[in-house]
Order: structure tokens, then sequence, then C-alpha cells
């Protein structure tokens, strides 16, 4: 069975070809192009852009010699909550409504948080956990979030946030340090590069509240730190150990409501060396392989096939 994902973020135009009975995803990615010195579009633009890229995205993943997609899946909401809406997920929605009128397939609606999920469950070959409680951490520039993730027949499972940033999430404060620094957008694969040259430890204390975050007074200190003429690297250090201070949090308070769930963590953030580093040893936890934490179609692929 073919199972086809469509997902437009606001920074990527994604598609991807899941085969049920071999096991294999084949992908197609497309950043969406921002400005230099800018830190993101406006959904109109990124509304567009996703016009532009998806015919060649999509025809990259499409079966040849006449074989059928039998499901596709489309992310159409940023999160699984009631209100969650971002324009840009339209776009991809549209495509998968012609693609599926045009296959004969049946069509699944999920929101990017879901895809996000089971593409770090299935490049961790972790899907076994869908069948039980476990908590997710989405990190990234649209989100800082942990939810519990429940088994469910009918929407194969159901979600409930147990702890969130309260203001500026982990990808934007990443995002706005690299272009402190002069790096392009996003920022995330440059800032941590820069990152791992610094030989400097700090000792980080992020406010918490009710098991919820604040990064909010992380990019004060980043500006204060440039103006004091520190080094680029000890700066990218500093938010990058802040990030994973605040993370860390998150996960023991949610550990002492819920002890001995299973933690899986996805998200473009998810990706940096350091913070997987120290996740991984403290809590022994699941990441999404580096080529499925950032934006991707693939778990949608895969929730299609279920």
């Amino acid at each position: 069975m073919l199972c086809l994902g469509i997902d437009t973020s606001n920074y990527t135009t994604s598609a991807a070809l899941y085969d049920a009975v071999s096991g294999e995803i084949i992908q197609s990615r497309k950043l969406l192009t921002v400005k230099e010195g800018e830190l993101g579009l406006r959904q109109s633009d990124a509304v567009f852009q996703h016009t532009l890229n998806l015919p060649e995205t999509v025809n990259a993943v499409l079966p040849k010699g006449g074989k059928k997609i039998e499901r596709i899946a489309v992310s159409v909401s940023p999160r699984d909550e009631e209100g969650s809406y971002m324009p840009c997920f339209m776009a991809g929605k549209g495509t998968a409504q012609i693609l599926a009128g045009a296959y004969g397939a049946e069509l699944k609606y999920f929101s990017h948080q879901a895809g996000h999920i089971a593409a770090a469950l299935y490049s961790s070959d972790s899907l076994y956990l869908l069948e039980k409680e476990f908590i997710a951490f989405h990190v990234s520039g649209g989100t800082t979030e942990a939810v519990k993730v429940t088994p469910d027949k009918n929407r194969i499972f159901t979600v409930e946030p147990v702890s969130r940033s309260l203001d500026l999430k982990a990808g934007q404060a990443i995002d706005r340090t690299g272009n402190l620094l002069g790096l392009p957008f996003p920022a995330g694969p440059e800032l941590d590069k820069l990152s791992l040259q610094s030989e400097k430890e700090f000792k980080i204390k992020p406010f918490m509240k009710g098991g919820n975050c604040s990064i909010s007074g992380l990019q004060n200190k980043c500006e204060k730190m440039k103006e004091n003429k520190e080094k680029d690297c000890d700066i990218a250090k500093y938010c990058i150990d802040y990030i994973s201070q605040v993370i860390y949090e998150m996960t023991s308070s949610i550990l002492l409501k819920y002890p001995g769930l299973p933690l899986v963590y996805s998200g473009g953030v998810m990706s940096n060396t350091l913070i997987r580093k120290r996740l991984s040893e403290e809590f022994g936890a699941v990441f999404a392989a580096p080529g499925f934490s950032s934006d991707n179609a693939a778990g949608l692929a895969v929730l299609a096939s279920i």
C-alpha cells in the first residue's frame, strides 16, 4: 500500500511517499525563501511560495509505472487543539484534495504536530509506542510544547498539553540569536556549529511556572552579551544551553507527574547536537533522526497507512 503525505508549514513545502509493505519512505522538501535579515514570512507570502513549490515537490515522490496511491494524509492545522489554524496549511490541503480525487484515494486530515510525532516514532523505529501512552515534545519555531499522547481507535491518538512556553518559542529564540550574529534564517544549523566552538560553561536557571517555561529573557541576555563584545561562539553556546536547560526542566517536571512514561522529542530544535546529547544521557529519550526532526511530511505518510 502506497501512502502520500503533504505538509505546508511556515518554513517548508514537504511531500513523502510511504510504502507500508517495505517501510521505505521517499521524501521531497523545499525550504521557503526568507529575505536576508528577516525572521520569517507573512502568511500570504508563505501560501504563495507553497503554491509555487507544490507541483515540483509532490511530483518528485509520486509513484511511477501506473502504481496507485491508496491513502493520502495532509496537515491542516499547527496543533491538535480547537482553534489551531494557519492559512499556509490550506495550500497543502487543496493539493491533497485534488490528488485524492484523481487517485480515488482515501484522504485523512492531521495536524502538523501529529506529523512530527509520527516522524519521530518512524525514524527511531518506535512506532510501537502508538499502542501506549507517552510524552511527546514538539520544539520548533512555532511551538515549544509537550503533550501526553494516548491511543485512540478513531483518531490513532489524542494529545493533552502538559507543558509549554508561556512566551517566546525555542526556535524563535534561536533564530533571533542567529540574526543577532548575522547567521542565515533559519539559524538552527549554523548556530549549532558555532556553539560547538565555545569552551564556556554556563549555569542557567530559567523561569518556570507550574511546569511551563519562559524563554523571553534569553533574547535580552544574548543582546547584552553582544553589546559587551563577547565571542559569537559563546553567545551561541549560551543560547543553546538556555534552551537545553528549559527543556530539561520541563521534562523533569512532567516526569514528576507522569513517572515512567516514554519520552519522544521532535521538531527542528531537537536536531541540535548539544541538546540531543544531554537529553539522551539524562532521560534515555527517543529522538527523531536528524533528517526527520525538521518540518517534513514523512510522519503524515505513515499516519495515512494506519
